[in-house]
């Protein structure tokens, strides 16, 4: 989670989102890693999650990535679970939580609500240096609403 944030760091530096996704296999080598490139792309879909995984799939030239970990300092949203969950990832350790950061656009949502209501399973670490993420968060959405 440390190099996660430090890259979630930069990524403000740089003018985006503060969120950088790293997928880690068994062994501890990054497969995959990625910040959030909606804006850049003009994609939707750019989140840092699904990039990170784009990105390890093809680094190991496969779809299934058991076994790996993919550690965010955001709880992902009901897309990038989704994805998770369909590249078969074993464990998310994740940060801060929507709901503790003042979002309110995904009502009821949580990482444990989607994975009950689909079935599957998945090994959560949760809250993993939790409020450093939830301050880089809040952070950053104070500094984008002084700019807007």
């Amino acid at each position: 989670m440390g190099l996660a944030l430090k890259r979630a760091k930069s990524e403000v530096k740089n003018g985006r989102r503060p969120i950088y996704c790293l997928v880690v296999k068994e062994d501890g080598q990054i497969a995959g890693e990625a910040g959030n490139t909606v804006a850049q792309d003009f994609d939707p879909s750019a989140h840092a999650e699904v990039n990170a995984i784009r990105n390890a799939c093809v680094s190991l030239n496969t779809t299934n990535l058991s076994g790996c970990t993919l550690y965010t300092p955001m709880e992902p949203c009901p897309m990038c679970l989704s994805t998770i969950l369909e590249a078969r990832i074993s464990r998310l350790v994740l940060g801060a939580r929507h709901k503790r950061v003042g979002r309110t656009d995904l009502g009821a949502y949580s990482v444990e609500a989607l994975i009950t209501l689909v079935s599957r399973e998945l090994d959560l670490v949760l809250g993993v240096r939790e409020k450093e993420c939830e301050e880089l968060r809040v952070s950053w959405m104070q500094t984008l609403r002084k700019t807007q």
